[in-house]
């Protein structure tokens, strides 16, 4: 789960399993494989930069298991 910022401040979580794109177009737009999009205030390589920290820490715990 990564933490996201709606345009008007208010933050929510979202499972960055479930991310199909992340566009940029001026605002970035992160679109859902349910069909959802949210802009957000993050850029596109700060959604990336999040989802890729959160894959690692989701692979990192199924070692240990």
């Amino acid at each position: 789960m990564i933490t996201l910022t709606r345009l008007d401040g208010s933050q929510f979580v979202l499972n960055a399993e479930l991310i199909r794109t992340v566009e940029q177009t001026p605002d970035t737009t992160v679109r859902l494989t349910s069909g959802e999009a949210y802009i957000v205030l993050e850029s596109m390589d700060e959604v990336v930069r999040r989802s890729v920290e959160y894959g690692q820490l989701l692979r990192g715990l199924l070692r240990l298991t």
